[in-house]
Formats: C-alpha cells, sequence, structure tokens
C-alpha cells in the first residue's frame, strides 16, 4: 500500500501523516515499519524541532490495529510497542493532532506525543474488553502514566467511550477545537513551540522522561544545564528580551 504514511517538512515543522482514510487510519504492519522509518529520518534532521502527527480525512485520526491483520497475527505486541516507544522517546516535542475520531491502539499512539489536539464531535474509545483482547502491559503503563489508574480502569476495563469534552476533561486532550479552527490551531501550536530554544525545549523534554520514568540522573542533568547556558540561544534570548523584539534562535 504505497505512501500509506507520509512525512513532509516545512522549516522547523516536521508533519506525519497515517494516509488510509478507506479504512479509518487503521495500523498494519506496513504503517507501524513505515512510522518508525519516518521517525529515524526525524532524529536525523537537525532542522525539524517539532514533529506533528496526524490522520487523512476529516472522520477518523486512527482506529487503532487492523483487526484483520491482528486477526491473522501479521501484527502483535511487539510491533505496536516499538512505534509507540519510538515516538514517546523522540528528542524534538510532538503534537498529536487528532482530526476526528480515535480508537483501540490509536489512543496509545496519541498518548505518546507530548500534545494533543483535538476536534469538537470527534470521540475516544479503547474495545478491548468488548472484542476479548488483553491489552498489552506496555499500553496499559503508558495509559495509567498519560491519564492515572482510575481513568485508565474507565477506559479499559469498562470500554468506556468519551466524547470531545469528555476527552478533554480526563487530560487525554491538551487543547479542544472547532473543526473549522483546526488546521489553524495545530499549526499555531506548532509553529509556537518551533520558534524556541530547540536545545532548552530538547533538555527539558529529556528531563520529563526522566522524572516520568521515576529515575533521574541528576549528573545529567547538570550537564544539560550547563549546555543550555552556555549556548548561542542564551545569549540570543537575553538580546531579545533587552532589544524586545523575537528571538532568532539557531540550535547552538
Amino acid at each position: 500500500m504505497a505512501d500509506s504514511v507520509l512525512y513532509s517538512r516545512e522549516g522547523h515543522v516536521g508533519r506525519l501523516t497515517i494516509n488510509v482514510p478507506e479504512r479509518h487510519n487503521s495500523l498494519g504492519a506496513e504503517q507501524l515499519v513505515a512510522i518508525q522509518e519516518h521517525l529515524d529520518a526525524v532524529s536525523a534532521d537537525r532542522q525539524v524541532r517539532v514533529l506533528i502527527l496526524t490522520g487523512a480525512g476529516d472522520k477518523t485520526f486512527c482506529a487503532g490495529a487492523s483487526l484483520q491483520e491482528l486477526g491473522a497475527g501479521a501484527i502483535g505486541a511487539d510491533c505496536f510497542r516499538a512505534t509507540t516507544a519510538r515516538l514517546a522517546g523522540l528528542a524534538v516535542p510532538t503534537i498529536c493532532a487528532l482530526n476526528g475520531n480515535v480508537f483501540g491502539a490509536g489512543v496509545e499512539l496519541a498518548l505518546s506525543c507530548d500534545f494533543r489536539l483535538g476536534v469538537e464531535g470527534s470521540r475516544m474509545r479503547v474495545p478491548a474488553a468488548a472484542i476479548g483482547i488483553c491489552y498489552p502491559s506496555s499500553g496499559v503503563q503508558r495509559l495509567v502514566q498519560g491519564l492515572g489508574l482510575n481513568v485508565a480502569r474507565r477506559i479499559l476495563l469498562a470500554a468506556e467511550e468519551f466524547d470531545a469534552g469528555g476527552m478533554l476533561e480526563i487530560g487525554f486532550l491538551d487543547y479542544l477545537v472547532l473543526p473549522g479552527k483546526f488546521t489553524a490551531s495545530t499549526s499555531e501550536l506548532a509553529h509556537q513551540i518551533a520558534g524556541l530554544a530547540p536545545l532548552a525545549v530538547r533538555s527539558m523534554k529529556n528531563v520529563l522522561g526522566q522524572v516520568l520514568a521515576g529515575a533521574v540522573d541528576e549528573g545529567q542533568v547538570r550537564e544539560l544545564t550547563a549546555l543550555c547556558a552556555g549556548s548561542a540561544d542564551f545569549r540570543e534570548g537575553l538580546a531579545a528580551q533587552r532589544e524586545k523584539r523575537p528571538p532568532r534562535f539557531s540550535g547552538n
């Protein structure tokens, strides 16, 4: 299935699009491998300061795993774990722009991003219990870490469906906009982040990840702090403050 995952970069903003709208952007082995390959390319490109992950069309961001491939044993927990871990471990901030409904493993994919922006009228559900699937431990852990144990119970054990307001209330969404403002709001958030000091943003994302994992390497944190303090970006940030102008960060 050619071009089932698309990647492009405009300036400092990368965009990864799941491009299978005819099957609600569900994920099979081809899509999962393609996402990993594109993430490798993003990691190698120092021009990328923020990545947007979205889906094609205006109905569904991602319907989760391809049930056909799942039932045939063509995909399993390991492939999803590798993909979500690669996404969560990306050095630059990530925005999941949920262009519509999100189901199953698509929820885990979205939670692997740093920010989630959704649209009014969308729905979210993980139907594992309704299908007879025991959700993989890595996915359970991501749900608990991202949303808390009580919400994870509602999502997994009760297979509860959430509307857009509910997604915002439980903290799954950081931002909720009208469909007509979706594209502009996504772009505005991405460019806001891309305009910040890249070294500082990457360093703080690193530290946040360590805090979430419950194991902070204080020596590494001191190194990151010193790196930012001695950077050209820090000098530029101070100069921009003094001169009352927008900063022009180079990432050095």
